[in-house]
């Protein structure tokens, strides 16, 4: 994909991705968006290879998260189950700094007393 067709597509992933966010908890978002600004930041040189798989898997995770945000806002519930399952043919692909990578945002996301101490504007 030529890099002048591939940025805007790019762009409007992350963007959306963001906007998604802000359905999430305040203190999930704060993690979340985080976690989004640095891995896209970080893959900003990445293989032609690994650029498809990176826009591969955040497009399922917009995917995932863009249903269950349309669900709970049918149901008029607020957040009900995010995220998804991780099978282990995925878990296998993975590197080592990856595995460890996502260990510790599992942990930071269960917490129960998360670190970000964020606080809605409520007006």
């Amino acid at each position: 994909m030529a890099v002048s067709a591939h940025l805007p597509k790019v762009r409007s992933l992350y963007k959306r991705i963001l906007v998604l966010h802000r359905f999430l908890p305040i203190d999930l978002r704060a993690l979340g968006d985080q976690y989004v600004k640095d891995e896209f930041r970080r893959h900003k040189s990445a293989s032609p290879e690994e650029v498809n798989n990176f826009m591969s898997e955040w497009e399922n995770y917009k995917d995932t998260l863009q249903s269950q945000v349309l669900e709970s806002a049918g149901e008029g519930l607020g957040p009900g189950k995010l995220g998804a399952d991780l099978c282990e043919g995925k878990l296998s692909d993975f590197q080592g700094d990856q595995i460890g990578q996502l260990y510790e945002l599992m942990l930071e996301s269960t917490k129960p007393n998360r670190q970000f101490d964020i606080q809605e504007d409520r007006k």
